[in-house]
C-alpha cells in the first residue's frame, strides 16, 4: 500500500480523467459499490486464486474464547470481507438493482481493492481498477463495444497502437478435446498452458507430463505445438485462425472471433485488424465461458489489461443466467507509461509575494487568476528562492510572478 505524492496523484487523476471521458463518450456509466462485501460472496469459487488472497474483516463481538473456538473456520471468524475485485460487487449490484437498470447494462467501475500479495515490485496490496463491463447482451457486439472504446482511451492517453490478443474458452476446450486430456483434467492443463511464454513448448511439455495427465493426450498436444506454424504470429483472420487450431472447434466459434476483429476493424476506420488470435490465451480466472483477451502495445512486453466472457456468474447471485463481458484497464501499469501532463502544468502558476502584502491583496490577485482558469500556489519570498522554484516546478507549476504590497503581480515567467 502506499502513498502519493501531489505531483504523483494529479497524474493518476489525469489518467482517469481521460479514462473516464473515453468510457462515458462509449456509452458507458459510473456506478459504485462498498468496499466490503459477505464473506460467503467473496469466497463462492467465482474468485480464483484472488479468494486466497482476500483481507477477512473479523466478526464484531467475538472475545477470545469465540476466536479460539472459530479458528479452524474461516467462515466463522469473519463476515464480511475487502473486495478483491470489481467483478464479483457488480455481479451483486446488477443482481440487487437489476430492475432499476437498463435491458443492456453498460457499467465503468474505478476503484481501489485489496489483496493480501507478498509485497514486491508491481504488486501491491491496495490497487485501483478500472473495470467497463455489458451486462444483458450475448452477442459479439458487446465484445467489440469493449474492445474499441478501450483502444479508444489508449489513445487518448497518447498510447496509439494497442492491439489485443483475443482466444476463447470454447476453442480451448475443444482443442484439449481433441488431443484426449479427460475434462477433469482440462483445468490443471490450462494453468500449464498459460506458462507457455514464460517456460516454453519444453517447459510446458515437462510439467504436463509430472502432472500425470494422459500420457497419449501430452503426445498429441507435444506434435501439435511442434508444427512449424504453431507458434507464428499470424495476421487475422478465418484461414489464420483455422490454421492455428486442430480441428474440431466449432464454427460457430471461430465466426465469433472473426466477427469480433472485422468489427473492431470497421470502428477504427482500418483495414489493419487491430486484433491477434491468439490460440493459447488462457487467462486464469475460471469463470470464463467465451471470449478472453488481453491487451498489448509494444513499448512494454507485459499485458495492459485484460477480460472476458462470464455469462456463468450472475446466475449465481441472481438465479437465472444473464450473459455479461468485461474488461479491466491495467491502471497501475499504464500511468507510468503517460507523459507528464504538460497542458496541465501550462495553467499553474505560484504567485511569490512579499512578507507584508496584505492578505486582502493576495486573495485578490489569486482570486483573479483563478477566474482566468489558472491553478495558483501562494509561496512567500524565501531567500532561497532558487530552491523554492525548483520545488514548484518539480510539484507541475510552470509560471511564476511576483508580487509587492501595493502592486499588481509582475509578468508570469516560465519556471525551469
Amino acid at each position: 500500500m502506499r502513498d502519493f505524492l501531489p505531483a504523483d496523484k494529479a497524474r493518476r487523476e489525469r489518467v482517469l480523467a481521460v479514462i473516464r471521458d473515453r468510457y462515458r463518450a462509449h456509452g458507458f456509466d459510473e456506478i459504485e459499490t462498498p468496499v466490503v462485501e459477505d464473506y460467503e460472496r467473496l469466497h463462492a469459487g467465482i474468485g480464483g486464486d484472488n479468494e486466497k488472497l482476500a483481507f477477512n474483516v473479523l466478526r464484531r463481538g467475538l472475545d477470545a474464547d469465540g476466536i479460539r473456538e472459530a479458528a479452524d473456520d474461516p467462515a466463522q471468524l469473519s463476515d464480511l470481507g475487502l473486495r478483491y475485485d470489481l467483478t464479483v460487487p457488480l455481479a451483486r449490484f446488477y443482481a440487487t438493482h437489476r430492475a432499476q437498470l437498463p435491458t443492456v447494462f453498460r457499467a465503468v467501475q474505478i476503484a481501489p481493492v485489496w489483496r493480501a500479495e507478498r509485497p514486491q515490485k508491481g504488486r501491491y496490496r491496495q490497487f485501483v481498477q478500472c473495470d467497463i463491463d455489458i451486462i444483458g447482451d450475448a452477442s459479439p457486439r458487446a465484445e467489440v463495444e469493449l474492445l474499441v472504446a478501450s483502444l479508444d482511451a489508449l489513445d487518448a492517453l497518447g498510447l496509439e497502437g494497442g492491439t489485443f490478443r483475443i482466444n476463447d474458452r470454447r476453442a480451448l476446450d475443444a482443442m484439449l478435446a481433441s488431443f484426449g486430456f479427460a475434462e477433469d483434467e482440462r483445468p490443471g492443463v490450462l494453468i500449464t498452458i498459460d506458462k507457455l511464454d514464460k517456460v516454453g513448448p519444453v517447459g510446458v511439455i515437462a510439467e504436463l507430463t509430472e502432472r500425470g495427465v494422459a500420457p497419449r493426450a501430452v503426445e498429441a498436444f507435444e506434435r501439435f505445438l511442434n508444427r512449424p506454424q504453431t507458434l507464428d504470429a499470424l495476421p487475422f483472420g478465418e484461414r489464420q485462425i483455422r490454421r492455428a487450431l486442430p480441428e474440431g472447434v466449432a464454427d460457430e466459434v471461430v465466426a465469433h472471433l472473426v466477427g469480433i476483429g472485422e468489427a473492431v476493424a470497421a470502428a477504427r476506420g482500418t483495414t489493419d485488424i487491430p486484433v491477434l488470435f491468439d490460440p493459447f490465451l488462457v487467462r486464469g480466472m475460471g469463470y470464463y465461458t467465451g471470449t478472453i483477451y488481453e491487451l498489448a502495445h509494444a513499448s512494454v512486453s507485459y499485458s495492459l489489461g485484460g477480460g472476458g466472457r462470464y455469462d456463468g456468474m450472475i446466475g449465481r447471485f441472481l438465479g437465472q443466467d444473464v450473459p455479461a463481458v468485461g474488461f479491466s484497464i491495467g491502471f497501475e501499469r499504464i500511468v507510468d507509461l503517460v507523459a507528464a501532463g504538460e497542458d496541465a502544468a501550462a495553467s499553474a502558476v505560484v504567485l511569490i509575494h512579499d512578507r507584508d502584502v496584505p492578505v486582502a491583496e493576495l486573495a485578490a490577485h489569486k482570486a483573479a487568476y483563478v477566474a482566468d482558469g489558472k491553478r495558483v500556489r501562494l509561496e512567500q519570498r524565501t531567500k532561497n528562492l532558487k530552491g523554492l522554484l525548483e520545488r514548484s516546478a518539480a510539484d507541475g507549476y510552470a509560471a511564476f510572478a511576483t508580487v509587492s504590497a501595493g502592486e499588481q503581480p509582475g509578468e508570469l515567467r516560465p519556471l525551469g
